[in-house]
This record gives structure tokens, C-alpha cells and sequence, in this order.
């Protein structure tokens, strides 16, 4: 017998989405370096078949994060913010969550698919200029993975930097500007959830 979280792990990992979703998904993948309004197209495609389908929702989040288009990555991060949340019970709102340790986040892929998401949401409010969502952002995700399972310690340090107009460098960390910068400091991939 499978649960509800079994299924919302497979979902993650891009099962149980139907058969032309899937082809969409795939399809756009294809067309993404090439032909991008081709890859929207087919990502719009799979939205329509699974609006809250966990690999939809990556798919559109990377499609914007890779084309460097941040602002619409960050409003997809906030549509899969109320998806995760809403599959582990809690408010839809990541401002309302209760500022506690989630268990699971070494294993349970609803609560890493959640921290992953609150982590990227805080870089892209950083990359878009909006240090104040990034902090409230950043001070959550500390509530909700204390031992920093998913590596926003590093986040919050170049943050931290950047308010203070301090050189990050002094301290080993990367510099605060620059695409290169961010990924150095973030993780290659940083922005993009797993």
C-alpha cells in the first residue's frame, strides 16, 4: 500500500504525471537552448494537463531560472511553495509556517522539496533586489532546518556581507556580484531545486 507522502515522492521525481504531460515536459527540455517560445509552448502544454504536478512546477522554475528570467522563477517558486506546503499539512503561506524544525529533512522528499524551494526562493529575492523577502525568507528556512541540511548558512553569509558592504573575500566567501559570484557562493545550481 502506498501513502499520500510515497506519492508525492514519486511526483517529485517526475512520476505519475500523464502521458502527454510527460511528452510536453520532455519536449520542452528538447526545444529549451534552441527554441524557447517552442519550450514554453510545451511547457504550458504540461501546466495545463498537471497545474501542480511537483515536476511541472520544476520544470517551469529551471525553464526560468537558466534563461536568467528571475522574476517569473521566483513567482513560480511561490505557486510551488503553496504545493509543498499544502502536501505536508502546514499553512500555504511560507510566512505563516510555524518557525519550528521540520523532521525529514535529511529524507523526506516533501520537506527537502520545501526547504530546496524556501532556499531558491531567498536567492532569487537576493538576485532581484529584494533583500528584506530574502532575509524573512532565509530566517524561516533557518526555523525550519536548524542543522542547515540544505546549505543556506552560505546564503545568509554572502546576505549578510552584501548589507554590511563588507568584502565577502575577507572571510573566504565569494563575491557578492556577478552570476558567477552567486553561483560560487550558492552551489552551481543554487536557484534551482532539485
Amino acid at each position: 500500500m502506498t501513502s499520500a507522502a510515497d506519492g508525492f515522492d514519486d511526483a517529485v521525481l517526475g512520476r505519475g504525471l500523464p502521458a502527454a504531460a510527460e511528452a510536453a515536459l520532455a519536449e520542452a527540455g528538447r526545444q529549451r537552448a534552441d527554441e524557447p517560445a517552442l519550450a514554453i509552448a510545451a511547457l504550458m502544454r504540461a501546466q495545463a494537463l498537471a497545474p501542480e504536478h511537483p515536476a511541472v512546477l520544476i520544470a517551469f522554475y529551471r525553464h526560468h531560472f537558466f534563461g536568467h528570467r528571475l522574476a517569473p522563477a521566483r513567482d513560480v517558486a511561490r505557486r510551488a511553495l503553496v504545493v509543498a506546503t499544502r502536501a505536508l499539512g502546514l499553512p500555504p503561506l511560507w510566512r505563516e509556517l510555524p518557525l519550528e524544525p521540520l523532521p525529514g529533512a535529511d529524507g523526506d522528499a516533501r520537506v527537502r522539496f520545501l526547504l530546496f524551494l524556501l532556499k531558491g526562493y531567498a536567492y532569487l529575492s537576493l538576485r532581484l533586489d529584494d533583500p528584506l523577502e530574502a532575509r524573512d525568507a532565509l530566517a524561516v528556512l533557518r526555523a525550519l532546518d536548524p542543522q542547515d541540511r540544505v546549505g543556506a548558512s552560505v546564503l545568509e553569509a554572502v546576505r549578510v556581507r552584501a548589507l554590511v558592504g563588507e568584502d565577502p573575500e575577507a572571510d573566504g566567501l565569494p563575491p557578492v556580484s556577478g552570476a558567477a559570484a552567486w553561483a560560487r557562493a550558492t552551489g552551481s545550481e543554487a536557484g534551482a531545486p532539485r
